[in-house]
């Protein structure tokens, strides 16, 4: 999701804006987003100037809160330290908060079209299949493989199009299910996946995430037209968000001796 529009300045904002919004996020689910931020803070000065709460507010839902106070802080900082202008090349880009390989590749190339690649999910997915590249994405040595080849694919003009193209493609043909690009006999010529048949088993990607499972509950206290809401304080994903007042379980089969208790502490409290 890239803007096309307004000044120069404008768009560097609306574009390092969606790609922040989009990290680890659909489009399908961004969009609303994007265009609240849009029409909430027109320019990066604007951001800088809200409140955090604010933020959080219209970032509420979309998860990943660490993004939007990186994104909070990284305007304050294009705001007051840059004069509103931000950095003009990849390695300057990659000095922001907030700001990885991927979002600082992809603002580059979109907006200065700078030769560097922009390696996203959909990137994966289309050189693993194409080239036939069985080593996981995730690894230190899978990373270093698909950036090399995908620095050696850049062409020497036009960068911008051929990283939104390639993304495109990805997005749209090379699907995680279903590929719509096997029904293309000059595609399937360059496919290895395809020629040995191991669409559904590339990308490859190793399982790294422990799951923790938390027992919650939440106390939901209603007198007239008012709820009870508290903020939460202390570092964590959900710092300075508004929640009803809750806690953790001991366990599954502990929590209902635990909420009597948290109950009788509130009421104290009240």
């Amino acid at each position: 999701m890239t803007y096309h529009g307004g000044r120069p300045r404008d768009r560097l904002y609306h574009v390092w804006l969606s790609e922040i919004i989009l990290q680890q996020t659909r489009v399908a689910q961004g969009l609303n987003y994007y265009l609240n931020f849009v029409d909430e803070f027109e320019t990066v000065h604007d951001l800088a100037k809200s409140k955090e709460e604010t933020i959080l507010k219209l970032w509420q839902g979309l998860g990943y809160y660490s993004r939007a106070r990186n994104l909070h802080f990284t305007a304050n900082y294009i705001s007051n330290e840059l004069n509103g202008e931000f950095p003009k090349n990849f390695k300057g880009l990659l000095q922001l908060k907030g700001v990885g390989l991927y979002t600082a590749a992809a603002v580059a190339s979109f907006c200065y079209d700078e030769k560097v690649a922009v390696l996203d999910g959909n990137v994966f997915r289309v050189l693993s299949r194409v080239f036939g590249i069985d080593e996981p994405i995730n690894t230190s040595l899978g990373e270093k493989i698909f950036r090399e080849l995908s620095a050696e694919l850049l062409p020497s003009s036009e960068v911008s199009n051929y990283n939104q193209g390639i993304m495109e493609f990805g997005a749209l043909q090379c699907t995680p299910k279903n590929p719509k690009c096997v029904y293309h006999a000059r595609l399937n010529a360059k496919c290895d996946a395809l020629r040995t048949k191991r669409v559904k088993d590339l990308p490859v990607k190793l399982k790294k995430t422990k799951v923790l499972e938390l027992h919650m509950s939440f106390l939901v206290l209603i007198t007239g037209r008012e709820t009870v809401l508290r903020k939460r304080v202390g570092k964590g994903v959900w710092q300075n968000l508004y929640e009803f007042p809750s806690f953790v379980a001991s366990s599954a089969e502990n929590s209902k001796n635990d909420l009597d208790l948290f109950v009788s502490e509130v009421w104290v409290g009240c």
